[in-house]
């Protein structure tokens, strides 16, 4: 019971954080909460990176990450921020949509709220759509080169010169392992070890 009220407080306390006050109503700042109001494309406008321009990302950059120096930061590190600012043009976009009669000073202080507290969020899910999307192509890659792999035998067993080549070759081993066979029960049969026991289970 004690663990079932902690576990509500945890998960009323995210809640709270995702979610601004203004005027009376009430704005979700987590993109992701608007779910259920998305068709198939805005869904994955929102969880795909890179579906804003460049100019767009790099025009708003000071303005969620007004201490950031991004000449010091490093190509990896550089991805994840802009693809944050990313996040950030898209929640404003989409709280735009579903709250169309929020003034400019309104969205302004949605803006400044959301910049202190989905910064690291973001971050965070940035990092795990990049890490999902790098197995997703890995797994591709794997699978191409299997197919790829597979697929050259199959062309290379279809070709005539093959086939001619690999027949003998076939045959050869069937015989050669016929004439093995046969040579170990003629040893076998040799051995009076082997007719000694033939005899005791007779």
């Amino acid at each position: 019971m004690i663990q079932s009220k902690s576990s509500e407080k945890k998960i009323t306390n995210h809640l709270q954080q995702d979610v601004v006050k203004i005027s009376g109503k009430t704005i979700f700042i987590n993109p992701f909460l608007y779910w259920r109001r998305f068709d198939e494309n805005t869904n994955r406008w929102l969880r795909e990176p890179g579906q804003m321009s460049e100019d767009q990302i790099l025009s708003n950059r000071n303005r969620f990450y007004p201490e950031i120096e991004w000449a010091d930061l490093s190509h990896e590190e550089k991805l994840i921020k802009d693809a944050t600012v990313e996040m950030f043009l898209k929640t404003l976009e989409l709280i735009g949509t579903f709250h169309p009669n929020l003034s400019s000073g309104q969205l302004l202080e949605i803006e400044r709220k959301m910049a202190i507290i989905k910064k690291i969020p973001f971050e965070k899910w940035v990092k795990k759509s990049f890490a999902k999307k790098a197995r997703l192509l890995e797994n591709e890659k794997r699978k191409f080169l299997r197919e790829r792999f597979l697929s050259s035998w199959r062309e290379w067993f279809s070709l005539e010169n093959t086939q001619q080549a690999i027949l003998p070759l076939i045959v050869t081993l069937f015989i050669s392992a016929f004439i093995g066979w046969s040579l170990g029960i003629s040893k076998n049969s040799c051995n009076p070890y082997f007719e000694q026991n033939i005899n005791q289970l007779n």
